[in-house]
């Protein structure tokens, strides 16, 4: 039984196993700055910046003086780091996005007129200098190489409260947190150190007092921290930094493709022993990932080297990768493993694309438990097919029903036979084996996706 007495004998030795941050405390507080930005009457666009992110998630910057958008100037504030004695000072986009002015205030009180070397709103990182020399400044961690369990620290000015400093732990890594516009370039490191109002743009630091990261948002439903706090990790960070430097833009890596995750059924339609890896579900014409040879239908296990345990991990690494750049990509295709080389493209701070596919009597699927009908060309045309039958029946406790095909789906792929026609549909279902795993490529409401769909035994 444990007495009392126990108890506070081991105290002190418990103690000694924890951290002491007062050491990184001491010597990285005075490159940790605190930014106050300034938006002009009528302006707002950080709190428009803000509603592109889901509800649950919040970037975590403080606004004083009266809201945006009202008649008088209004200002907010946010936190940020230098990381060279001549002034760089790398703090979140949504700080400073729309600011009129922006001030930077050092932690003995000197302040300066900062100057906005460039954004990055893909990755939510912006690069700020002041006039100065000889100023204090943070080490960035070579690679950020973390592992979950780790401790970490933050130091920056919740609530206005300058140079805060909180600790915590590496929770998970590789986070994907997609905007509404479906990207997701950031493999953010999740922690539960305490972020709050006013932690925006301020470093992460590892125990050799490294900056690790940027925090950049928090997961919470009542505005305040949690324990669910966002970081964008230390590789992205040098990668945007240093184009910000040479260029004031971005240029990233672009694949041409559109992907989504592999489930268990399809996994196992595609020869796999597990769900893993990136599914192909469409290829831009004439995009990096069609020169270099990829098709529908093909699942990405590794790209430039790194495995790619899911469809979130593949635009983390395609993103860092110079354009230009011919990487090696290991694929399944047909349920046998290839090797490919892929030029990567580039996609531009301003640049967006849209994919596009392919240019452009009934029938029952017994087997599968659907009833079919020819696309109308209008129909394939407004999609941009060159062919596919469209879905009007589903069979109740049939394949189809239970892989989730729903009328209004047009099938253009079974397996690895494209579906033109009728005609070509019932070829293609004819030629499956009882009790075995087919992918079907759909297209639903305009979105092509596979779906995995498992034959019943004869």
């Amino acid at each position: 039984m444990l007495t009392l007495f126990t108890l506070l004998a081991t105290l002190p030795a418990r103690a000694a196993e924890l951290p002491d941050f007062r050491e990184i405390v001491a010597k990285n507080s005075p490159a940790v700055v605190k930014i106050i930005v300034e938006h002009s009457a009528g302006g707002g666009q950080q709190l428009q910046g803000q509603e592109e992110i889901p509800e649950y998630l919040r970037r975590f910057f403080e606004f004083r003086g009266n809201p945006p958008g009202g008649q008088r100037p209004s200002m907010a504030m946010g936190s940020g780091f230098i990381i060279s004695d001549d002034g760089y000072i790398v703090t979140n986009n949504h700080v400073v996005e729309g600011a009129s002015s922006v001030l930077v205030r050092l932690n003995d009180r000197r302040e300066y007129d900062a100057e906005v070397v460039g954004t990055d709103p893909r990755s939510d990182l912006a690069l700020l200098r002041i006039e100065d020399d000889d100023l204090p400044m943070l080490p960035l961690a070579a690679d950020g190489d973390l592992d979950v369990g780790e401790w970490v620290l933050a130091i920056g000015s919740p609530f206005g409260l300058d140079y805060s400093v909180t600790a915590g732990i590496v929770s998970a890594k590789g986070r994907s947190l997609p905007t509404e516009q479906g990207e997701n370039y950031v493999p953010f490191i999740q922690t539960d150190v305490a972020i709050n109002p006013g932690n925006s743009g301020g470093p992460l630091f590892n125990l050799d007092g490294e900056v690790v990261g940027v925090n950049s948002q928090i997961f919470t439903r009542s505005g305040g921290s949690i324990g669910l706090s966002f970081a964008i990790p230390v590789s992205v960070v040098h990668n945007v930094v240093e184009q910000l430097k040479e260029n004031g833009r971005v240029t990233r890596g672009w694949l041409g493709v559109t992907i989504q995750d592999v489930d268990r059924t399809l996994a196992e339609s595609f020869g796999l022993e597990r769900p893993m890896g990136a599914l192909v579900s469409q290829v831009a014409e004439d995009g990096p990932a069609d020169k270099g040879g990829l098709q529908s239908g093909d699942v990405i296990l590794r790209f430039n080297g790194k495995p790619i345990e899911s469809s979130s991990d593949l635009p983390h690494v395609v993103g860092l990768i110079a354009p230009g750049t011919t990487v090696p990509v290991e694929i399944v295709r047909e349920q046998k493993r290839r090797s490919l080389k892929v030029k990567v493209g580039g996609l531009d701070a301003d640049d967006s694309y849209a994919l596009t596919p392919g240019r452009g009597g009934e029938a029952e699927g017994d087997r599968l438990g659907v009833l079919v009908e020819d696309a109308s060309p209008e129909a394939l045309e407004r999609w941009g097919l060159s062919g596919g039958v469209v879905v009007r029946k589903v069979a109740a406790d049939s394949p189809a029903a239970e892989a989730g095909v729903v009328p209004g789906d047009v099938i253009t792929l079974v397996g690895s036979t494209p579906v033109t026609n009728i005609d070509a549909f019932e070829r293609a279902v004819s030629k499956l084996k009882p009790g075995t795993s087919v992918p079907l490529r759909l297209l639903r409401r305009g979105a092509p996706i596979f779906i995995g769909l498992k034959l019943k035994d004869d």
